[in-house]
């Protein structure tokens, strides 16, 4: 399945998330620095003292308004303010709510990129979402050799130089959003198969119950979002503070 970059919509203010449902917000990460100050305010010390290691200033701008706005969005899941909102990391790092919401089920992850952010939010199953924006990769057949399986590399070597981008971020997105759904790493990438065209939807070559969905949230921007044992009711909102 795919959405198009016209289907981004303001969120209702009396927000609901049914267990059939998964909401995919829309982030801009270039925020105006009033706005920033205010959602570095809700940031916990250690997310304060990770901000103050990126050395570019834009990156650092871009991890506030990306966890800031983060906690924003789960604060009106949980009913709470931004502030408390808390985190617990499994093993490489995902977050996850802390034990102190165990009763309540939200699964949640967040992808960034060039200024962008998706955040994907379901009620009752394991998720993931990854966003790349299309850029020119030197390396890519390389890339392509190493992490894609045999017959994805074939495909991707079958295209056109200007087909080969998208495709390539294609299968990145997927392979990443359900490896990051999972929590296993990178370095599962090749273990992951995947099947599309330029002209045909993505589906994982798995055998467990997984549905994927591909998003173009703007343009040059690819994403996909991973979910376990689950049908396709896909909501997508522009966040707006």
């Amino acid at each position: 399945m795919t959405a198009s970059n016209d289907i981004w919509l303001p969120a209702p203010t009396d927000l609901t998330l049914l267990p059939d449902e998964i909401h995919v917000w829309r982030i801009d990460l270039e925020q105006p620095e009033t706005q920033l100050q205010n959602l570095a305010a809700t940031l916990s010390s250690d997310e304060t003292a990770r901000a103050g290691r990126f050395y570019f200033q834009e990156h650092r701008q871009h991890f506030i308004a990306g966890r800031g706005i983060l906690r924003t969005i789960l604060g009106r899941y949980l009913g709470i303010q931004p502030l408390q909102v808390q985190f617990n990391y499994q093993q490489r790092g995902k977050p996850v709510l802390a034990d102190k919401f165990a009763d309540i089920r939200l699964e949640f992850n967040l992808s960034h990129s060039q200024g962008l952010g998706l955040c994907a939010v379901n009620c009752t199953h394991p998720i993931g979402v990854d966003l790349e924006y299309i850029r020119p990769m030197s390396d890519l057949e390389a890339l392509a050799k190493r992490f894609f399986l045999p017959r994805e590399y074939e495909m991707l070597r079958s295209l056109s130089p200007n087909q080969q981008q998208k495709v390539f971020f294609r299968y990145w997105t997927c392979k990443e959003a359900y490896l990051k759904a999972t929590g296993d790493g990178l370095s599962q990438l090749e273990q992951v198969e995947v099947s599309l065209t330029p002209t045909e939807p993505a589906k994982l070559q798995i055998t467990e119950d997984w549905s994927l969905f591909e998003l173009v949230p703007a343009n040059n921007y690819v994403a996909a979002v991973a979910i376990a044992n689950y049908g396709c009711n896909l909501k997508c909102w522009q966040y707006e503070s």
